[in-house]
């Protein structure tokens, strides 16, 4: 169910420091405590969080854990336990593949590494929804949210035009921004990776399920990110000075994130007809972080079978 928003205003600013922090002011009132949990329980109405604090855990033996002895449909799949390092379940792990709309998490981080404002307007221009294919989108033209609010849409809802306008008020305009996304890919050891386009529309953006799962760690370390990725539902007040305002109810791409049945702390689905149906997340299992990439599904029902076949395997996974 999408939560009403009752703000008048909502200002988040990123500091960069290793991680991503903010700071949130509601009605003009400076929160107390822990500003993203308040940002988080007022835009998804759930108050719980599953980031992971990976130094949480006792040393532990990587010889005494036990595979996942599943199959799955999917063209590529990497299952990593987060603390060891170790895979837990892979397929053609080191093919570079198309990642569709995966892309979007290396776009929040190249925005958030920038330190930019974060309740700066950002109004949607023609060129904001030209890309390499033609994709539906309930944004219009002449449309305003705040650079907050576009990267929420970018994550949570997966709008392309979101994500496009971005990576253009970026410092340097548009080249300036995939010049960096490609850099922070590098920066990673991504190297089988290339980003041609901010939103994944454009096939040529790829990487190997192996090079995701160090994408989606270092996702983890942006506590906006992890917020933003796993918000549930979130109704937009968008504002139009031609077409009038209106609100936009959104729900999260994943059924998984929505459902709250699976502690997922980061989530990016993706396709295009190229990549098929992917998705990959970072879940807490048995008091264990883990992160789950499946790439080149042949339909939905498939990638989500195999997300679910792995969750509940972790699940069951026994350690001595």
């Amino acid at each position: 169910m999408a939560l009403q928003k009752k703000l008048l205003t909502i200002v988040v600013s990123v500091g960069m420091v290793g991680t991503a922090q903010a700071e949130l002011s509601v009605n003009g009132q400076k929160t107390q405590g822990d500003s993203l949990a308040v940002a988080r329980s007022i835009m998804s109405g759930n108050s719980t969080s599953y980031g992971t604090d990976y130094n949480s855990y006792n040393s532990f033996n990587p010889n005494t854990y036990n595979q996942l002895a599943i199959s799955t449909g999917s063209r590529g799949v990497m299952v990593v336990d987060v603390k060891t390092g170790q895979a837990l379940y892979e397929k053609n792990a080191d093919i570079a593949r198309p990642i569709a709309s995966i892309t979007k998490l290396m776009t929040a981080m190249v925005v958030l590494d920038a330190g930019l404002d974060m309740n700066e307007e950002i109004k949607l221009v023609p060129s904001d929804f030209v890309g390499p294919k033609k994709a539906s989108s309930r944004l219009k033209s002449g449309d305003r949210l705040n650079r907050a609010e576009m990267l929420l849409m970018t994550l949570m809802k997966s709008e392309n035009p979101a994500a496009k306008s971005l990576a253009r008020t970026y410092p340097g305009g548009y080249n300036a921004f995939m010049k960096a996304m490609n850099r922070k890919a590098e920066s990673l050891g991504m190297y089988s990776a290339f980003f041609g386009d901010p939103t994944g529309l454009d096939k040529r953006n790829v990487a190997s399920p192996s090079d995701l799962v160090k994408m989606v760690k270092a996702a983890g370390n942006y506590d906006l990110i992890r917020r933003f990725s796993t918000t549930a539902s979130y109704d937009f007040h968008v504002a139009n000075y031609a077409s009038g305002n209106r609100h936009y109810a959104a729900r999260n791409t994943s059924y998984l994130v929505r459902d709250g049945l699976y502690p997922i702390g980061i989530s990016k689905t993706g396709f295009i007809n190229e990549a098929g149906k992917c998705v990959v997340m970072e879940t807490r299992i048995n008091n264990r972080p883990a992160v789950v990439v499946l790439l080149g599904a042949g339909n939905s029902s498939t990638r989500w079978k195999d997300a679910e076949t792995i969750l509940n395997s972790l699940s069951s996974r026994r350690y001595i």
